[in-house]
């Protein structure tokens, strides 16, 4: 992976990671939390996805896509484990 790559997806993920907070309403980490969120969830969906056959457009806007569909999926599941 270049620098370039990992940048791009720390910025992506970061506004995925706001994005999935606004989306998952009631719950969150606060602003910093969810940036947090999302570039963890930004980078386990761009492993997984992907492998999973799953791609909506190319570039730049499947990479959004992929990093808030992460970052939601991270919330739901820490809710989860949360709750528990």
């Amino acid at each position: 992976m270049m620098v370039e790559s990992l940048l791009v997806m720390l910025i992506i993920g970061a506004v995925a990671g706001w994005l999935a907070g606004r989306i998952v309403e009631g719950y969150g980490f606060g602003m910093l939390g969810n940036i947090v969120v999302g570039i963890v969830g930004a980078f386990i969906a761009g492993l997984i996805l992907p492998r999973l056959g799953f791609g909506v457009g190319g570039g730049v806007v499947q990479a959004f896509i992929h990093s808030t569909l992460g970052a939601v999926i991270l919330l739901v599941l820490i809710r989860l484990v949360k709750r528990a």
